[in-house]
Order: C-alpha cells, then sequence, then structure tokens
C-alpha cells in the first residue's frame, strides 16, 4: 500500500504493526527533517500517529503542552498531535490550525481515529471490506490489496457529470469512500461512528460591525498573520503568482512582513483568451520575485491528462489541472517542496462571477417582464470569447430557466449544473437504467444544514459552492492531487479558519459592492499591491479543452482507442453512437460551448478511469509510487 504512494513522500517511510492494526508512512519532509519520521508517538508509545499535512501552529501548542506536563523528543509538528488527543481526547483536532489528514492509535482503549482538516484540503479514503478497515490517502493504496474490488459507481460518476465531482463520502469507485472535510471517523469497539467536528456557518443576520477602515484593518492583520504562520518551514517556500488579486496579495505579504527568500512560479499559454503572462509580469516586476513561467501548449495537455487521471482517480470536466500538474513538477525541478496559493479567497470573500449572476438572477427575479434587468449579465464573463451572457435572445432563456427558485439552496449553481449534466446524454442505456431514482441536487440538498434557508442568498450560495467545487474538485483535483505528484505541498492562507469565520460574519455588501466582488479584500489590500492589480477583475484558472487533442483533425491515439466502439461497448459506460457524433464535432472544431467541451472531457477522463483502475488487473503495480498514512 505504502509502496504506491510514494510521489507523496518520496523522503523516506516508516510503519508500525500490532496484532489488530498497521499503520504506515512515507514522508515529505518539511518540518524537522532529522527526527520527523513517523508513524510517531507519546511519551509510553500508547499512542501512534501519521498524518499528511501541516500544523502551523505547532509551536502556540507545543508551549501550552510542555506546560502542562508533555514531554517531547522532537521537533516535528507531528508529535504535538498525540499530545494534544491525550488532553482533549477526540476534540483535539479542534485546537489545530493547519491542513491534514490525520490517523491515530490510541492502543489502551483500542480506538483508530482518522479526521480531516475543515476545508478538506488533505485526502482521506477507506474501505470496510470482510469486517477489515483499509484507509489511505489515495484509492490506489486500497486497491493494492488484492481483495478490494475495483467497480464504478453509478452515483458517483452522475454527481462528477453534476457537481465536477463526486461528493464525500460517495466517490467514483463502489464500496471506496471518502471522509468529508472537517469529519472524524471513529472506530472502536467493532462499530464506526462518523461525527462532523468543524462545518462553514453563517449567522441568519450578518453581525453588526464596524466601519469599513476597521475592518479593511482587521482582514488584512489577519490574512498576514495566516501567511505567516503557513511560511513555517525548514525548507525554501515558494508561491503561485497568478498574475490576479488573490495570489499577488498572498505573494506581497510574503515580500513585506517576511525575510524569506522568495521564488514564484507561473503557467503561460499560446492562446490570449487563456493567457495571464502581462499580469505576471507586471507583479514580478513589482515584487522583484525570482521567477519561473511553465509555457503550457495544447499538445502538452493532451499528452499529460492520463498522468493527470492516474493521480486524480476520478474522471475530470476541465483540463485545467494539467498545466497545474506541470506547474508543480516545475515547483519540484527548482527544489522546492512547499508553495502557497491563493485559492479560496473567492469562496471566502465571494469572487466568482457565479455569485454576481447569482445576484443578478434574482434581482431579476423580483421583476421577471423587466426588459434592462437581464441586461446586467451581459457585465459578466467578460475573460470568455464565448460568453453564455452575450448572445441575446438565447442568453435570455437560458438564464431565466429556474427564475422562480431564487430561495432554493442551488439557485446559483443550477445554470452549471444543468450545462454539466448535458453529459448525461452520452450515459449508456445501462447506466442510465441503474441511475433511474438518482437525483444528485435532490441528494445533495437533503444533507444541507437545517437553517440554510434563513441565511443571506451570497451565504447559501457561498455554502454550496465549498461543499461542491471547492473541496471535491479546486482542492482535490486541481490541488492537492496534481501538486503531489510532484512531491510538493500546496498551501491555502486564505482558507485559514479564523479568515473564514472573519469573512462569515459580513454582511454581503462587503464581499460583492453591486457588481465589484472581494469589496472588502481589495480595500485590505491597497498598500500592498498596485491599484491595477487591486481592480483587474476575477479570471478564473481555465486552459484549453477539446481543441488540444487534435491538430489538424488528428489527436493522439489514446483518445481514439478509449472512445472507439468495443472500447466504448467494453467499459459499458457510454453510448457509443453518441459519442462518436461528439468526437467528430470535436475533431472538426465546432464544439465552442462549456456543454461540448465538458461532455468530450468528461467522457475521455472516464474512460480514462476506468482503463487504469478496473479494466486493469492491478493498476497499482503498473504504475509503483508512494506516501501518508496508509493502514
Amino acid at each position: 500500500m505504502i509502496g504506491t504512494l510514494r510521489h507523496r513522500g518520496p523522503d523516506g517511510f516508516g510503519y508500525r504493526e500490532e496484532p489488530v492494526v498497521g499503520l504506515a508512512h512515507a514522508r515529505l519532509a518539511i518540518i524537522d527533517l532529522v527526527t520527523g519520521d513517523q508513524p510517531m508517538r507519546n511519551e509510553d508509545g500508547s499512542v501512534w500517529v501519521v498524518f499528511n499535512g501541516e500544523i502551523f501552529n505547532y509551536r502556540e501548542l507545543r508551549v501550552e503542552l510542555e506546560r502542562a506536563g508533555h514531554v517531547f523528543y522532537t521537533q516535528s509538528d507531528t508529535e504535538v498531535i498525540v499530545h494534544l488527543y491525550e488532553e482533549h481526547g477526540p476534540a483535539f483536532v479542534k485546537h489545530l490550525n493547519g491542513q491534514f489528514a490525520i490517523a491515530l492509535w490510541d492502543q489502551p482503549r483500542r480506538r483508530l481515529l482518522l479526521s480531516r482538516d475543515r476545508a478538506g484540503i488533505r485526502p482521506l479514503f477507506y474501505t470496510v471490506y470482510a469486517g477489515r478497515l483499509h484507509f489511505a490517502s489515495e484509492t490506489k493504496a486500497l486497491f493494492a490489496l488484492p481483495c478490494i474490488p475495483r467497480e464504478l459507481d453509478p452515483v458517483g460518476l452522475a454527481q462528477v457529470f453534476t457537481f465536477w465531482s463526486a461528493l464525500a463520502p460517495r466517490t467514483v469507485f463502489k464500496g471506496v469512500n471518502s471522509l468529508g472535510a472537517g469529519e472524524t471517523l471513529i472506530a472502536e469497539s467493532g462499530s464506526i461512528g462518523i461525527e462532523r467536528w468543524w462545518d462553514w456557518r453563517f449567522p441568519v443576520e450578518p453581525v453588526p460591525v464596524a466601519r469599513e477602515e476597521a475592518l479593511a484593518e482587521e482582514l488584512e492583520a489577519l490574512l498576514v498573520d495566516a501567511v505567516r504562520l503557513q511560511l513555517r518551514a525548514d525548507v525554501p517556500v515558494g508561491a503561485y503568482l497568478s498574475g490576479g488579486l488573490d495570489s499577488s496579495l498572498v505573494t506581497a505579504i510574503i515580500r513585506r512582513f517576511s525575510d524569506s527568500p522568495l521564488r514564484t512560479f507561473s503557467v503561460a499559454f499560446e492562446d490570449p483568451e487563456f493567457d495571464e503572462s502581462a499580469e505576471q509580469r507586471e507583479m514580478v516586476q513589482f515584487l522583484g520575485t525570482a521567477h519561473t513561467t511553465v509555457p503550457c501548449r495544447a499538445a502538452d495537455i493532451a499528452a499529460t491528462l492520463p498522468h493527470v487521471v492516474w493521480h486524480a482517480e476520478t474522471p475530470i470536466v476541465r483540463t485545467a489541472p494539467v498545466p497545474l500538474m506541470m506547474l508543480s513538477a516545475a515547483v519540484h525541478a527548482a527544489g522546492y517542496k512547499v508553495v502557497l496559493t491563493g485559492e479560496g479567497a473567492d469562496e471566502v470573500f465571494g469572487g466568482y462571477d457565479l455569485f454576481k449572476e447569482a445576484k443578478v438572477r434574482r434581482y431579476w427575479a423580483r421583476a421577471p417582464g423587466s426588459g434592462s434587468r437581464p441586461r446586467l449579465l451581459e457585465r459578466l464573463y467578460p475573460y470568455l470569447v464565448n460568453s453564455p451572457a452575450r448572445s441575446g435572445e438565447l442568453s435570455r432563456r437560458f438564464f431565466a430557466e429556474g427564475l422562480d427558485g431564487a430561495h432554493d439552496p442551488g439557485f446559483a449553481h443550477a445554470t452549471r449544473w444543468r450545462t454539466t449534466q448535458r453529459a448525461w446524454q452520452f450515459f449508456s442505456q445501462d447506466l442510465r437504467a441503474r441511475l433511474t431514482d438518482c437525483d444528485p441536487r435532490r441528494d445533495f440538498e437533503t444533507g444541507l444544514p437545517a437553517g440554510l434557508r434563513t441565511w443571506p442568498a451570497l451565504a447559501r450560495d457561498q455554502y454550496v459552492e465549498c461543499h461542491t467545487l471547492l473541496s471535491g474538485y479546486l482542492l482535490s483535483s486541481q490541488g492537492d492531487r496534481v501538486a503531489m505528484a510532484n512531491a510538493v505541498e500546496g498551501r491555502y492562507p486564505f482558507l485559514d479558519h479564523r479568515l473564514i469565520k472573519f469573512a462569515a460574519r459580513l454582511p454581503p455588501h462587503l464581499k460583492i459592492r453591486g457588481l465589484t466582488e472581494k469589496y472588502l479584500l481589495r480595500k485590505a489590500a491597497r498598500g500592498l499591491l498596485p491599484a491595477s492589480v487591486r481592480a483587474r477583475r476575477k479570471q478564473p484558472f481555465r486552459a484549453p479543452d477539446s481543441p488540444s487533442f487534435f491538430a489538424a483533425g488528428a489527436a493522439n491515439d489514446y483518445v481514439f482507442d478509449l472512445l472507439g466502439e468495443s472500447r466504448l461497448r467494453d467499459a459499458g459506460l457510454f453510448d457509443p453512437p453518441a459519442v462518436q457524433r461528439l468526437l467528430a464535432k470535436c475533431r472538426s472544431g465546432r464544439a465552442i460551448g462549456f456543454g461540448d467541451n465538458m461532455a468530450f472531457v468528461g467522457v475521455l477522463t472516464a474512460m480514462l478511469v476506468h482503463d487504469q483502475f478496473v479494466r486493469s488487473a492491478r493498476p497499482a503495480a503498473r504504475r509503483p509510487e508512494a506516501n501518508d498514512a496508509v493502514a
């Protein structure tokens, strides 16, 4: 099992075996390079832990624990976990500021505890088979066990082709579960229980707040402290620099408030629709960083996609994870193991056009017959060549659908979910039959907090975004998986739980003022960034989709192989004639909309998942790699 995860921890490994439990860990050495090996124990060896991630406030916690009489034998952040557990039991996780997947064995109580960080930055999977609980940082480690069945889950696939990811606890593999963000699993006395120890929470009425200037100062101080904590490492720390507000702000704080030498990294594209090189050069010149730009060509996307899917272990509907894997490879080649990124700012402070789209549509819903209100949508998505908001009457009909459900929890996301679900038309007849009673949106909304409908509209939109796209896709397929594939740890200052709590109590107009996103964050950045960067509109990180796979009508051999009639029938997931028509459309360059592009990438990557993990007898043996916490 640990051998399949070597990419996550190439610096060493350790294991511990007892009659009823086995723990193993492959290490990416970042803090305490000499004595930080895992598994790690408490003073008398009664509590053992393996974990993936970082505890950023470990120094402060260590001082408190030493005052309480605990004796440490390492300088590692890991050792804090076992002593904190001795003090607080399973509630110890509430004291951690970090990103983590933890496996802790309490020997006297014969209790195994698995816990995952608040935002779901680090992955943790488990399965129960023949009375045994197996867990790992990636599914491929579970599949190293010959007894574990490998079969795709139709409902998990349906969720991917709705939300862009399967939603915890479900995965795309039948019988393999994902521990949810902010959850703890406890296996004890022959039973398993799961409890949520943290969740995104928004007040029904925003807390009365101080003046904007005071709030901006408080926000700046919180962000500076989050960056300070996340710079803690015994190895050099770099930063991703996209040229947008979020990564530029993190990078500027590193430069302004720390003595750390700064190396930055970014991606450049051939297609100007996706390229932000000019903005990146502006920030590099402003900050004076040593910078590396990774060029990403269409041919690179097509060639690298199978490698990305192997690490993502799920179908993906966009190609954006590919250049990010190339970027992490460049970070690794430069000798860096850690990078700070701006991910999370849009979810926490309301940065996406999707949030503004929902605001306009709710305004429109109050006067459905208005001709002027829907015109506001034309101000959105300026970075899209084929924007859905600028196609006249067709656009109006698209955004008008579901207008009467303005108070529904999924109102803001319904347009994206509908577009993604267009790919269901390519499902095989058998798969459709198995999904007769499946309604991903209904199932998701069933598990929402009871009081969510009383929250402000933007708060509802943020909560849904954080439990779908953020945790399931951005922090996974586009985050942990493509970074750790190259033994690089991404860190996310905007997902410090103190920042999340601060932002949750803000009134919506301090997040979105008119149609200006992240209003208060822009105000907090005034003394740190040039006015041009602070004023720049949000442009989500994207990459070319189906055109990347066809040059003059030709494609990589694996594309035609996987989407050929015989392979499609063998897998049984998709309807061969329908996929052949889609393939021909993409090959001729006629697939210009989101629906066709997402369907093509989704079908292709689903077939890659089937090929790599189901069709192959032992996929883990085909590509040996290894890390983290497994047992």
